[in-house]
Order: C-alpha cells, then sequence, then structure tokens
C-alpha cells in the first residue's frame, strides 16, 4: 500500500491528496502542515471580509476529511525541531512538497528597512491571525499610507486601511486587530503603480469593491491615466484589463465628494526611497515613469514626495530554500519535471513539488488544481517503483518518538469550536484565536 505525505495544507496540498485519493484505491496520505489548523492562505491569506472565498475551506474540508486522508498539524519540516527531508522520506513511500512561496520580494531602495515600512504580506498575517504575526503598532499615528503595488493583495491592504469598524465586524478578525483598524486615524490611501491601469494585476471585482466602501472616496488622475497607450482605446485589450481601464474611467469623471476617508489609484510612479521623518517613515519619493514602447516603463527624472507614516509594499511573493531539496534561486522554485523533484538534473526518486514551490507565485486558487493533478499524475505513474521495504504501516508512532506530537483532525475541529465560542461571547460571530498558546491550547482538548 502506497503512503504519502504531502507537506503543506493549503489549496496546492489539498487538491494533491485528493488526486491521490481518487486516483488510487488504496493509497494513504498524511498531510503535514507545521501550524495546527488546516487551509494555508485560504486561512491566512484571503481578506476577511470575502467571506464567498473563504468559503473554499468547505471544499478541502472534504478533502482531509476524507478517510484515507489524515491532517497532522503542528509539524515542521527542517528549522528547529523539525523534521529533516531525509528522515520524512525515510517515513514515506513519497513525499510532496507544497510550501508555498513563503518570503516577500522588496523593493531594493533606500529607507526600505525605516520602522513603519512593512510587507502587505505582514500586515496580513497580523489582520488574518497567523500565529507567527505580531502587533507592530502597524496603523498607531497613522493619518496617510503608501501601498506600493497593484495586485489584488494590494487592493485588499488598501480597503482593510479604508474599512470602517461596522464593516468589519461581522467577519472572523482577532478583536484585538478589529480594535485598532476600528480606532486608527488612516484618512488617505495611495495605491501606487509603476506602470499603467491597462497592465495592473488586479482583478475588476476586486477593484470595483473600493468604490462600494462607506464614507469613502476613490480618486484618480485623468493625466496619469492618459498616459497609458490602452486607455485611449481599450477595446484591443484582454477582457479584465478593459473592464479596469473602465472603472478607472468612471473614478476620473467623478466630481470630488467630502469624505471621511479617500483612496488614490496612482499610476506611472516608481519608489526610488522611503524618506524618513523622526526616525520613522515619513514620505516616499516616486520617480514618474513613462511607457518605453516595447511593454515596460523607463524613468523620466521628475520626481514626486507622497506623505505617509506607513509603507505597504505588494510586489511579489518569492520561493525559500527547504534545506535538504535542490533550489533554484532564480525562479524561487524547487526544480522538477512534471513535477518530479530533479537533482542534479535527474529525477530524484520519492520527492515530488506541486503549487507555488513547483510553478512560481502565479494564479489564482483555483490553478493549483491542474497544478496538483499533473504532480500526483506522476507521482502514481511511477508508484511501482517507489513501494519498498523498511517504510512503516503507520510514521505517526515514529514521529512521536522523535519529539513530534502531532495535531489530530479532533484537535483542529476543538479549535474551531474555541473561536465559535470566542465569538459568542464577544457578541460576533466566530472570532479567530491569533496566538500560538491559545491554539494548541484549543487543540488539547479535542
Amino acid at each position: 500500500m502506497l503512503r504519502v505525505a504531502v507537506v503543506g495544507s493549503g489549496p496546492s496540498g489539498c487538491y494533491t491528496a485528493q488526486t491521490l485519493v481518487q486516483l488510487d484505491p488504496e493509497v494513504r496520505v498524511d498531510v503535514l502542515d507545521r501550524l495546527p489548523c488546516p487551509y494555508g492562505l485560504v486561512r491566512y491569506g484571503v481578506a476577511p471580509d470575502h467571506e464567498k472565498i473563504k468559503s473554499l475551506q468547505g471544499s478541502l474540508r472534504t478533502v482531509l476529511e476524507h478517510e484515507r486522508v489524515r491532517f497532522l498539524g503542528g509539524v515542521r519540516v527542517n528549522g528547529p525541531g523539525g523534521l529533516s527531508v531525509e528522515r520524512l522520506r525515510a517515513l514515506y513511500h513519497a513525499v510532496v512538497y507544497c510550501v508555498g512561496a513563503a518570503a516577500d520580494r522588496h523593493l531594493g531602495i533606500p529607507g526600505e528597512e525605516l520602522p513603519g515600512s512593512w510587507s502587505a504580506t505582514e500586515f496580513v498575517s497580523w489582520y488574518s491571525a497567523h500565529p507567527d504575526a505580531v502587533d507592530a503598532g502597524f496603523v498607531h499615528g497613522v493619518r496617510s499610507a503608501v501601498v506600493i503595488g497593484v495586485g489584488n493583495v494590494a487592493v485588499d491592504v488598501t480597503r482593510m486601511l479604508a474599512r470602517g469598524a461596522g464593516e468589519l465586524r461581522p467577519t472572523d478578525m482577532p478583536q484585538a486587530a478589529l480594535d485598532t483598524l476600528a480606532a486608527s486615524g488612516v484618512a488617505e490611501v495611495h495605491m501606487v503603480g509603476r506602470r499603467g491601469p491597462s497592465q495592473a494585476r488586479f482583478t475588476t471585482k476586486e477593484l470595483r469593491e473600493l468604490g462600494g466602501l462607506p464614507g469613502t472616496e476613490v480618486s484618480v488622475d485623468p493625466a496619469e491615466l492618459a498616459l497609458d497607450p490602452g486607455y485611449a482605446d481599450p477595446s484591443a485589450l484582454p477582457a479584465v484589463q478593459r473592464r479596469n481601464v473602465e472603472a478607472l474611467r468612471g473614478w476620473a469623471a467623478a466630481a470630488p465628494r467630502q469624505t471621511e476617508r479617500r483612496i488614490r489609484l496612482r499610476f506611472f510612479l516608481r519608489p526610488v526611497e522611503v524618506l524618513a521623518e523622526g526616525g520613522r517613515v515619513g514620505a516616499v519619493r516616486f520617480e514618474r515613469t513613462a511607457p518605453d514602447g516595447l511593454g515596460g516603463v523607463k524613468g523620466t527624472g521628475q520626481y514626486e514626495d507622497l506623505p505617509a507614516q506607513l509603507v505597504l509594499r505588494s510586489v511579489g511573493y518569492r520561493g525559500v530554500p527547504l534545506e535538504g531539496l535542490p533550489f533554484d534561486a532564480g525562479s524561487g522554485t524547487v526544480p522538477h519535471r512534471e513535477g518530479r523533484v530533479l537533482r542534479d538534473g535527474a529525477v530524484s526518486p520519492g520527492e515530488y513539488v506541486a503549487g507555488w514551490i513547483k510553478r512560481g507565485p502565479t494564479g489564482v486558487i483555483g490553478t493549483n488544481r491542474p497544478c496538483a493533478k499533473e504532480t500526483a499524475t506522476s507521482l502514481l505513474v511511477d508508484a511501482p517503483a517507489l513501494v519498498r521495504e523498511g517504510v512503516p504501516d503507520d510514521a505517526l508512532p515514529a514521529l512521536r518518538a522523535a519529539g513530534v506530537e502531532p495535531v489530530p483532525w479532533a484537535g483542529w475541529q476543538a479549535i474551531e469550536r474555541a473561536e465559535a465560542e470566542l465569538g459568542a461571547r464577544l457578541g460576533r460571530g466566530v472570532v479567530k484565536l491569533a496566538d500560538w498558546g491559545a491554539l494548541l491550547g484549543a487543540a488539547r482538548t479535542g
């Protein structure tokens, strides 16, 4: 009987497990996760006010509750106290790494490390109750914020900064983050891209949500839009970009309103320096860019400073090396062939990858389905050569002998009950537990 470990319980890990059990009637899969909670970025990356997307947890739950799939949370692979790649390989016939892309890209500009300058991921982790996140005082004393990037994550954090307490209270946001955001004095958010509106990465649905925020005006500079060749005649643009331009046209033509908060969408501005004031972020200096005729932009030598006490960069993710696995630093991925890990160009038997660590941080949640299917199919083709002597029927005793006490599915269900009870006490719906102690304490009652 084939025994497989899937490292990571986000969409790519769950879809890999799902494909394996669908295609092989005997395979057994352990889905391991460093956290005591499953679902990866669906739990810790999707904005709390996006209930429809968060509802995908239901389909992932179905996978993890399959009779031949077992969730084992709180299992670290590598790092202090973690299982080595070699040890994991000895406990299973095959291992599939679905570890995502955990690092943020940096801007590489002076002042980027000033207090008040953060990655958008750090901010998202905080309001999503990731147990590794810290309350860094993101919005304390902030009147104006700059979000660098024009993708969906940039839109998410912009929206969270502008949302009022009444809109956030029905979400599962941890109480401390809710209280902090509700009391914030953020009055202006600039979301800035170095290229034009027709090249922005956000989806139209996400973009239009900004225009529906109570007490918030969205403004766009018509002169900046006009710099984009695709703006004057958007008919040749792909459908999403064309709809984006139409939405931006509407805001550019709207008369100014007196509102409590303002979101300013800016284009053709490239960050060159984060400027300090009193030892922390005080402004961001941008260089005006212009289309270079080749699909990119070039600098113009003209500069503009935007005052800000908070900078959030949302310019993409990168995979990080996992000790014991090969790694391509250029692409931030593990070298592979149809999901099979390559060592020095040759297939490494029993080692596989899926998700962002396989293909890079691209696509949406659904993109993980075909990616996982390809990897799982490769694994099952290889299966006859993978089954070997010495692999235990059940890896759990060996994990415990190594000092690892996994959080089982019942432990996760206990966490869910504790979060529901917390929400009831606070007069809200489900409210997430936000620290390791609370999560593990709840899990032990399962």
